[in-house]
């Protein structure tokens, strides 16, 4: 199983407004709209971070918002994913991306399962916030670089270089806190895709594919009674149809 863990970066909107609190409802008073500064993957357990930002790009020199070769170099990464993690991802990163896509000519890229760790976050746990940094905090694995608010976007936008190698840097720390978040709630996510059906294993473990398994008694549903498991890596819990295929 192939799992990415994805982060990207977009630029506001530039439009015209006569009151700081109220949106005017039309695209019409938008003047430029939003596009993709940068991203950041990383594979399951590889230590480097891949990205690419508009600046990589020789079209940047000409326009500084022409995101197409950005776009496309995300597809050829995303299109190798057969789970892809994020954290708001459901609701943002990937309705961008699509949006991105499809503005651009590009096919959709090959089906993956997505693993949202902002949406697992609300529905299994109790936690007071479920904003990346809260969680890195609570789970105790790390923070989010801090950016100095939205003046790095501005710079960014104007053409500083520093300020471009301060965004990349932000964003990759955000994917690394990301796959600590991720693997922290691994055990608890019983709508993991199974390891064991991707990998073609029997007796594995379907949440991180180790063969360390224990046997815990046995749980009782409408079909009967199947064996339980637990996993001495991860401590996640599965039982007998997940783990051995029939057949």
């Amino acid at each position: 199983m192939k799992i990415l863990l994805l982060d990207i970066e977009t630029a506001p909107m530039l439009g015209y407004s006569w009151d700081i609190w109220k949106e005017q409802g039309s695209m019409k008073f938008i003047v430029k709209d939003w596009y993709m500064l940068c991203w950041c993957v990383k594979w399951l357990d590889d230590k480097k971070v891949i990205s690419r930002s508009l600046p990589d790009f020789k079209e940047y020199k000409k326009d500084k918002t022409f995101d197409r070769p950005l776009v496309s170099s995300l597809w050829e990464i995303l299109n190798q994913a057969d789970v892809v993690v994020t954290q708001n991802g459901v609701k943002f990163d990937i309705p961008k991306i699509n949006a991105k896509f499809i503005e651009h000519g590009i096919a959709p890229v090959s089906p993956f399962k997505s693993v949202d760790t902002c949406l697992i976050a609300r529905k299994i746990f109790g936690f007071s916030s479920n904003k990346l940094d809260d969680l890195g905090k609570i789970l105790n694995v790390g923070v989010k670089i801090e950016t100095g608010g939205f003046d790095l976007w501005k710079e960014c936008i104007n053409g500083n270089l520093k300020a471009w190698k301060k965004m990349v840097r932000y964003c990759s720390n955000d994917v690394l806190l990301l796959e600590k978040v991720y693997k922290k709630m691994l055990p608890f996510i019983s709508s993991h895709p199974n390891r064991n059906i991707f990998d073609g294993t029997r007796g594995n473990c379907p949440k991180c594919g180790s063969s360390h398994l224990v046997r815990r008694g046995k749980i009782v549903s409408i079909s009967g009674k199947k064996q339980q498991y637990q996993c001495k890596e991860c401590g996640g819990w599965c039982v007998e149809g997940s783990v051995i295929k029939n057949g």
